[in-house]
């Protein structure tokens, strides 16, 4: 009678954490989609504190506190280019970059040299850069590139690593180091990693290629 107990117990116990982890899929999988589509500012605010809720409820799963920081930095982004010449605004970028900051500790906290967390934290360095640019490239630049080079070291086969390199050398003036000859290698290199990176899983990291694509496009010949 007792095993026959510790069978129930055990099979309700499976059944629980089964219905939990699809719970939890579903949830990611879902977000990580709109996450790839959303284009505004307080959507992708609201798309990281539900990331940020799934990481909380979670406890041991680092991908929702790096999506929670990548959404943050999106949504820098699109801070950035509708008011890159108001500087007034550009500094509500600080506040997007600390809570960024907050959820990539957390999810490096329990992923330890993971490629993608380091290609993240350079984004939030370039965020952080782009509040004023003359003025904090010697703090975050250095910042940003020792990121990059801890992200390719610990993964040269991740290609979001090319794609950022070569946002910056495409979005530099080239009196401060840019070349849209050297972007256009870049993004080259970038699709082609693309074409044989192999996710993990359906919810790890696989964004950018529509981005390489696109700054590709754009560079003449």
């Amino acid at each position: 009678m007792k095993k026959l107990f510790l069978l129930i117990a055990l099979f309700l116990c499976t059944f629980a954490v089964f219905a939990q982890s699809e719970k939890y899929m579903s949830a990611m999988k879902d977000k990580i989609a709109a996450l790839d589509t959303t284009r505004d500012v307080t959507s992708l605010k609201d798309l990281s504190a539900s990331f940020e809720r799934i990481g909380d409820a979670e406890k041991n799963q680092w991908l929702p506190y790096y999506y929670a920081a990548l959404a943050q930095v999106n949504a820098g982004d699109f801070i950035y280019i509708a008011n890159v010449s108001n500087p007034t605004e550009l500094k509500n970028l600080d506040v997007l970059a600390d809570k960024a900051d907050q959820m990539i500790a957390k999810a490096e906290a329990l992923e330890k040299d993971n490629s993608e967390i380091f290609a993240v934290k350079k984004m939030i360095s370039s965020l952080r850069m782009m509040v004023d640019p003359m003025n904090r490239y010697m703090t975050y630049g250095p910042k940003a590139q020792e990121a990059l080079d801890v992200a390719k070291k610990l993964n040269p086969e991740n290609p979001r690593i090319y794609l950022l390199e070569g946002q910056d050398k495409y979005f530099t003036p080239e009196q401060f180091g840019g070349s849209k000859v050297e972007a256009k290698k870049l993004f080259e290199e970038a699709l082609m990693k693309y074409g044989s990176f192999k996710p993990a899983s359906d919810l790890h990291p696989n964004w950018g290629k529509n981005t390489a694509e696109y700054l590709l496009s754009q560079i003449k010949p």
